[in-house]
This record gives C-alpha cells, structure tokens and sequence, in this order.
C-alpha cells in the first residue's frame, strides 16, 4: 500500500436537535424507562395532558430515583463540546412536597452518571429545563443516555411521595454540534495497479483467504480486515487494525480469476448477526455437503482465540442461519484440550465423503521440554464432523506440524493429502531462544506435511515450505503472520495467501496491518512435492475473457480507483433474488473502474446500459478501452430524477475485438451517482453474401495463368469484381446459381504463390449489401 494520499478537508453540519420525539407526539417511540441498573423500573405512557401539542410523556410506577424517561444519545455527542437543554415537566402528587428538584442526567456507562441541567418544580404546574452542559475533554461517549430523575437517595421506597412521583415531561430538546461523520473507508489510490492482478481486490481489505470453488465459479471467503478501517480524513492514516471488532466475513468471486464480483459482508457474529452467540468471526472456511437429501452449504469461523462456529447457507452467498445455539469447537471438545486457540476451523470434505474439521493454534503447552516446544509445539487439531457438518465425532488427533503457529488447512491432490499450516516466530511462548531442526520452516512461512490419512499427521510427514514470509516478495511493512489455502479449480490448483500490500500502497512502508487477498498458481514436481510458491504483484493468468454480453453487476472490478460499494435492499439481478445486492458508491470525478480481457467480437458492442442512481444532476460515465485515459468509445449521460434509480443507455462506436475497459466517471464535485448494473448489447453481423470463391494455377504453353472461379449462392443476382495481381474482371450479374471464371494470363513461367480477391453486390430487400472475399493460390513453375 505504498501511494500518496491526498490531504482533504472535511465540513461538518451546524447544531441540530439531538432528541428524537422529545415532545411525545409520536407516542413513546425512542424513549424507554431508565435502566441503567438492576433496580431500575417504571412504566412509561404518553398524557393528553401535554405543556404543548396534543402529547406528554408520564412515567408511573418508579422503582428508583433514577427510573425517568431515557432517550440513548450514543454517537450523537462528543467530547469536549457545549450542549443547550430544555424540557418541560410536572408533578401531581397530592402527598409529595409543594416543591421537588428534578435533574436531567447524562448515564456514560457503568456507575459514571453526571448531572446536566437541575430545575425546582412547583407541584401541579410545567417546570422549564433550560440550560448548557459540556462533557469533559476526557469522558470516554461510547454510551451516553440522557435520562430524567429526582435526587437520589439510597432508599426511596421508605417516603415514595417524596421521592418515587409520577411526573409529566414535554418538549425535551438537546441542541449541538453532532459528532463528525466517521472516517471514509474509500480507498482513494489505484491500489490494484491495472494490469496486474494481486492484491485481487483494490477497494476493500481482506484476509486469510479460503478459496471454495462451486458450480464453476470460484469463491473467496475472508475477515473482513475493512470494518475497522478509519483513516484520519487529513493524513489518510488508520489506527492499526483491531481484531477483536471484527464480526463479519467478506465474500467475492470470479469465473476468470482477475474479474472479481464484490458480494459484499456477511453479519456472522455480534448483536445483529447469525450467530449472535460469538462476538467474532475471523479465518473463515467453507464446505458443502448433502445433508438429509438436501445440499447445504457451512461456512466455519472462528471466535476470537477461544472458540469456533458454523452457520449454514442456502448457497455461497447465502442466505444464513445458525442451526446452533453454542459454539462447535471450544474447551469442551474431546481432544482440544492444551490447545491455546481453538480457531481457524478449516473443513474438508473427503472423495468418500467422510468430513473433517481442522483448528487450531498458539502458544505450546508448557509441560513439554523448551525445544520441542519450539519445534513441535502439537497445537493444532483435526476431529471428524458429524454427517450433520454442524457437530463433532469422536476425539480430536494432534497434528504434529513442525513449528506450527495457526492456519492448518486441508486439500486433497489423487491420493495424497496436503496440509499447509503458518509458523510460529519463536518466544518465550515457544521455548524461548532455541535452535530450529534442519530443514523446519523459519518465522511467518507456510508449511506443508503430506499424508495418505487425514487423520494421521506425524512430524515424518512434513514436507518443506510452500511459501516463505511475504516480506521476501513485497518489502517493508508487509511482513508477519499470513492465512492460506489450496483449491483446485479448472485443472489447477491455487494457492491463496494475504499481504498488507494495499495498506502499503496507500501509506508506504508503515502499515497498519489492513491486509489483502493474493492468488498465485501451485505446481507439483513428479514425486507430488509441491515448487515453493513466489509471490508477486503480476498474481494469475486471466483463464477466459469476460463476456459483456448480459446483465451483469457494476461492483464487478478488474482494477478501481476512488470508489466503494454498499449493500442495498433487494436481491442481485445477477445472482438471483436470494443474493445481496451491491453498488458502487461515493463516485466522485476522475473515479473509474475497470474489467479485464472484455471480449466484445467481430461485431462489437453497439450500446451499453447501466442502472443508476444520479445524486446530483450532469455526471456521465465515459467507456474507454485499455486504459482509464483511452479512447473514448461512448458516453452515458446520467439524466433522470435524483435519488430514483434509471437504466441510462449510449450508443458504442469502436468497442469490437478483446479489451480491458474502463469506466470513468465525470461531472461536478462530490458523489455523482451509484451504480448497480451493466449491460452490453452486441451489434449486428456485417452483411455478406454466400459466393464462393476459388483459385489456382496452371500451365498453358509454358506460362502460369492463374484462374479464379465464384459461384452464387445467393437467390438474386451478384455483380462481381475480380482483382489479381495479373488484371481485373467485371461481371455484370451472375445469376442464382451459376458459376463464372476467368483466367488471368501472366505471361511468366513461374509465380509466386498469391491471393485474388473479388468484390461482390447485390440488391437484397431493397438494401445494397456487399462482401469481399479472398481465394489464395499456390506457386506455379512452368519452366
């Protein structure tokens, strides 16, 4: 990730209101009742008996001092920053006291509770709330719920008519600077250099990549390095990654290996997720299986460093459920025992069928002496899964990978099975400083053992490195740990892996550790070893073109530049109903994106289609060939109403053959529109008429003549031109049918070999069409 970055900056909005519904006219929708502690309590409805308006808010039924009406402000306030408060509230209470304070107060979370405005109501008329707050400079907002209360006392049920009142509140408004958008995740620079094909992706980071290859298209599956992802709009810098936020798994695919489709995140883990039950999901892998008549797909993950999981998919792209209420591989499972991470899950669906689960990792058992520690810590895992895919059989066998660290994974080539794995960098964790066995990999490498049982993994089996530490390819700040995994796919195999290389090209040499999903071909030598991989920017060949011809998704990106893509409601127009649907989003101008190897044909292209959505009126989008500043070969205007979604179509001049094409996007400042999908409408053959054309040589009194015959095809008459390099014939009109030579004398003893040409026309339906035809002849020597 090594680019410039330019330096922007960045306007917020004036002060708006802050509280939603603060006159209760809506009912009670944004409030609850304060439940900032176990004893908290009350019931909350709306009165008629309102300060203004047709509605008031009337909590009953207080449990606490502190059970008032809460509305939650988190990610609306700051730091630091200066806020005005007003509100209306009343009392009744026959019993309570002719005066009572009333406080409004700020719950930041966990017993930091700060009282923000006070007012003394006189019982039985509105009492006004009208003042300023600053939340100190250092008050972490993480959580911020405005609530309403009386003073508090330790036991307010001993006097609750004094302290436990219904009250009325109306009109509650929190007036101030709103926090400053989040950062932009936009990848500003071409992080994926056109022309070449790793990192595969240029918008979005990705890792630990596991390649799953399904009816002939090939899917990767990765930690979505992105969600944390927030550069500092001056600099272009990210606060380094942070592992433990990340709780969704990136999906993309490709039938050609350099053209990828951005399906978008998968909400696996977290509050909102699948699985709400794992707060994580990092090192995906994926399998399918037929389970009960029905084909299922399992996509595995891992919960921090303690656990893993699957959740099942109707297909690649989902959609998912969770068939388990608890994880599948924790401390519990048979056999994981002393192992320091239960993660990086990797399954593998045997030839037979029969289904194993590979995991993983960490730290070496300190019960074993220092130096096998290091050089064979016995930290990963394979148990069988149930027929099920969503539970274990039996007890996990150790897996004895020399200097393993984490990222086993399984693939099978005839009879053999490989597992690849990552190696540790040694440490107090494993052993402290010892000396490494001859041949065993060194820090950050990926390893190999090979066996004929999947089961079965002694330290015999291990094999040598399949790839060295990614800093040997890509330089400074691309080193550390790495993720990989092997596919087959087309009669090759692939060896998927991730470098920070976007990072870098964004930042330099510092990074942050956002990584990037990589590709390179495997090979085997004939003993079934497998030729150490090198790793490079250029990545694979491109294994077909693309064909433009059918609706197909705009998020599907060969290179980018400036823009990103979102999730919208509605499924794919590409994929099927059931698939997410994205676009691509914040396109500004002087934005493009770009697809490899389009094969357009003889025909060409006449017109191409996309469906947009304008922001502001006058973008267009330029389509260009082999480059983002080549020629220009049609424009589409992107007319129509702002924010409603329009197909928009141009007439193509010059888009025949096979190139990369560009699109790129134009028109005043900020986003233009979003984009959806694309479409190429192919021309129409070139008119042609069926005469065929033959040639040769012969002899005639010791010079060559070479003759040239057509016949007609056709059901009307051709005239016809014949062209050597001995003369030219005209003739008039061939009849349907007939046939029609002429022999070129050239008064040579020899000729070289050669081709005549003929013109032919004919009126058909009203319209002239004509064809050329070539018919070569070979040398002659009449000497």
């Amino acid at each position: 990730m090594t680019a410039s970055f330019a330096a922007t900056t960045t306007s917020y909005a004036a002060d708006e209101e802050l509280v939603l519904n603060g006159g209760f006219e809506n009912g009670t929708t944004n409030w609850i009742v304060n439940n900032g502690n176990g004893a908290d309590g009350g019931t909350l409805a709306t009165t008629t008996d309102a300060y203004s308006g047709t509605s008031a808010g009337i909590v009953t039924g207080r449990t606490t001092t502190g059970s008032g009406p809460m509305q939650d402000l988190t990610g609306k306030v700051t730091a630091g920053q200066t806020y005005a408060l007003k509100g209306r509230i009343k009392y009744e209470n026959a019993n309570g006291p002719a005066t009572k304070q009333f406080f409004a107060t700020m719950h930041y979370g966990g017993s930091t509770y700060t009282n923000l405005v006070s007012v003394t109501a006189t019982k039985g008329e509105w009492a006004y709330f009208n003042g300023t707050f600053t939340i100190p400079a250092g008050q972490s907002v993480a959580t911020a719920r405005l609530f309403f209360e009386t003073p508090w006392t330790q036991t307010p049920s001993t006097a609750p008519d004094t302290h436990l009142m219904d009250f009325k509140l109306d009109d509650v408004s929190v007036i101030g600077a709103p926090p400053p958008p989040p950062p932009s995740k936009t990848i500003e620079v071409a992080g994926k250099l056109p022309g070449e094909h790793n990192p595969l992706i240029g918008h979005k980071f990705g890792a630990d990549g596991f390649g799953f290859v399904d009816n002939g298209r090939v899917y990767m599956y990765m930690t979505n390095d992105t969600q944390g992802y927030a550069p500092n709009p001056t600099t272009g810098v990210s606060p380094s990654i942070n592992y433990g936020n990340i709780n969704q798994i990136t999906l993309i695919s490709t039938t050609d290996m350099v053209n990828w489709v951005d399906h978008g995140e998968i909400q696996v883990a977290g509050p909102n997720g699948v699985a709400p039950f794992t707060n994580n999901s990092w090192a995906p892998g994926m399998a399918k299986q037929v389970v009960n008549g029905e084909e299922k797909y399992f996509l595995y993950y891992a919960n921090g460093g303690g656990s893993s999981n699957v959740i099942t998919g109707e297909s690649p792209t989902g959609p998912w459920s969770s068939e388990r209420t608890s994880t599948l591989i924790n401390g519990s499972t048979p056999g994981a025992q002393g192992v320091s991470w239960l993660f990086d899950p990797a399954p593998l669906v045997d030839d037979d069928g029969e289904e194993y689960l590979f995991f993983g990792g960490g730290p070496a058992s300190t019960s074993m002496p220092a130096a096998e520690r290091f050089n064979n810590p016995k930290n990963i895992r394979v148990i069988e899964l149930g027929d099920d895919m969503i539970s274990t059989e039996g007890t996990a066998a150790v897996v004895d990978a020399p200097v393993a660290f984490e990222a086993a994974q399984v693939f099978k080539r005839g009879d053999k099975y490989y597992l690849s794995y990552s190696s540790h960098f040694g440490g107090t964790d494993f052993g402290g400083s010892q000396t490494p066995l001859p041949g065993y990999p060194g820090g950050g490498q990926i390893g190999y053992m090979m066996s004929e049982d999947p089961m079965s993994w002694p330290k015999e089996a291990y094999a040598g490195v399949m790839f060295p530490n990614q800093s040997q390819f890509f330089g400074a700040g691309t080193g550390g740990n790495n993720h990989q995994s092997v596919f087959e796919y087309e009669g090759k195999y692939y060896f998927t892996y991730h470098a920070p290389t976007l990072n870098k090209r964004i930042n330099g040499n510092t990074t942050q550790g956002y990584r990037s999903p990589h590709i390179q071909e495997l090979t085997f030598k004939e003993d079934g070893t497998v030729n150490q991989v090198v790793g490079t920017y250029a990545g694979v060949d491109q294994v077909r073109d693309f064909d433009p011809y059918r609706v197909f998704e705009g998020e599907t990106l060969g290179w980018t530049k400036g823009v990103a893509t979102a999730k919208i409601d509605g499924g794919s127009a590409e994929f099927g109903a059931s698939a997410p649907n994205l676009v691509v989003k914040d396109i500004d101008a002087g934005d493009w994106t770009g697809l490899s190897s389009v094969a357009f044909g003889e025909n060409g292209a006449a017109t191409v289609t996309a469906k947009v959505k304008p922001i502001q009126a006058g973008g267009a989008i330029q389509v260009r060939l082999d480059s983002a500043d080549g020629p220009v070969v049609g424009t589409i205007d992107v007319d129509g109403a702002t924010g409603a979604w329009a197909e928009v179509t141009a007439d193509l001049e010059g888009a025949t053959g096979t190139h990369d094409v560009y699109f790129t996007y134009s028109g005043a400042t900020g986003d233009l529109f979003e984009l959806d999908t694309l479409a190429f409408t192919e021309g129409e053959a070139a008119p042609s008429l069926d005469v065929a054309v033959t040639a040769g040589t012969r002899c005639v009194a010791g010079k060559a003549v070479v003759t040239v015959q057509a016949t007609n095809h056709e059901d009307v008459p051709v005239s016809l031109v014949i062209e050597s390099s001995f003369g030219t014939k005209s003739f008039a009109s061939l009849a349907p049918g007939k046939s029609v030579a002429h022999a070129f004398t050239t008064r040579l003893t020899s000729v070289p070999a050669g081709v005549a040409s003929i013109d032919a026309a004919a009126t058909i339906e009203d319209e002239l069409v004509t064809a050329s035809h070539d018919a070569p002849y070979n040398a002659r020597s009449c000497g």
